[in-house]
């Protein structure tokens, strides 16, 4: 059960959330004696679906079994925005089920100009399936063929086990691949029940039978961005170390900058460049 503290905190979020929702914002005509605004504690628990002694004691932070659905059902009354849902959860001491990591339709135009500012340091948008949202000049320079496929394959998992290697060939694909499959399962198991992830992971299984195999050892861990070696034909070797970080404001989506790590590979990459302008 809450602490003291967020007792006295939760007592006082749900009160301010009741105040401010009126009788009419949910169907309810305000009568004449009402003494307080916004509406009652029975009001609350009848359109959430639960007892009133319930939610009272939720409020009063009584000792009481506090489910996810439940509280879901009492903030989509009071009418709760994302961020005010997670501090209910976190106030109630209850874990938060993972939202859907899917990110807006609508990317927002600025961060084009971001992205733009990193040239000549490969960068993207990704989301938490990795699908790749958005990019560079530098990034689509060095993965042409990942930039170009259809929205459906345009996944950095898709093409390091699905699409055969062309020009930008990965030279430490053996390395990567069981660290990417434990990484992606990880996120994979807070969206269970998905099916987009479902199907996602079928048709990967289906036209990769190395990550069949490694999907099927059910090693999960952490997401962490390590370093990738390519060998571009015509360019040579280049090292890149990636480093992601989360859009505060667009949950589940990561910006990912790839910078060189040695002197070679900045060569490499400013050549790769330049052949790519003069095509």
């Amino acid at each position: 059960m809450p602490t003291t503290t967020n007792r006295t905190e939760l007592r006082e979020f749900l009160r301010s959330r009741r105040a401010r929702v009126s009788p009419e914002d949910v169907g309810i005509l305000p009568g004449v004696r009402r003494r307080t605004p916004g509406l009652r504690r029975e009001e609350v628990a009848q359109l959430a679906g639960v007892g009133i002694t319930w939610y009272t004691w939720l409020e009063q932070g009584r000792p009481i079994n506090v489910s996810p659905q439940v509280l879901d059902a009492v903030a989509r009354t009071l009418f709760l925005e994302a961020a005010e849902r997670d501090h209910l959860y976190r106030l109630a001491e209850v874990p938060r089920p993972p939202a859907g990591n899917d990110p807006p339709t609508e990317l927002p135009g600025h961060l084009d100009t971001v992205l733009g500012a990193l040239d000549p340091l490969p960068a993207m948008l990704v989301d938490a399936r990795t699908d790749v949202l958005r990019w560079n000049g530098a990034y689509a320079a060095l993965h042409p063929a990942l930039v170009s496929a259809p929205p459906g394959e345009r996944n950095t998992l898709w093409h390091l086990f699905a699409v055969p290697e062309g020009q930008h060939r990965i030279v430490n694909r053996d390395e990567q691949a069981p660290e990417a499959v434990a990484g992606f399962r990880y996120r994979y198991s807070q969206n269970l029940g998905d099916p987009r992830w479902q199907d996602f992971v079928a048709r990967l299984c289906a036209a990769s039978p190395l990550f069949s195999r490694l999907w099927a050892t059910h090693d999960v861990a952490p997401p962490h961005l390590c370093d990738k070696r390519y060998d571009i034909t015509g360019i040579g070797e280049v090292t890149l170390r990636a480093t992601g970080m989360e859009l505060t404001d667009h949950p589940g989506v990561r910006l990912v900058v790839q910078t060189p790590t040695d002197r070679r590979s900045r060569e490499n990459i400013d050549r790769l460049l330049r052949r790519t302008t003069h095509l």
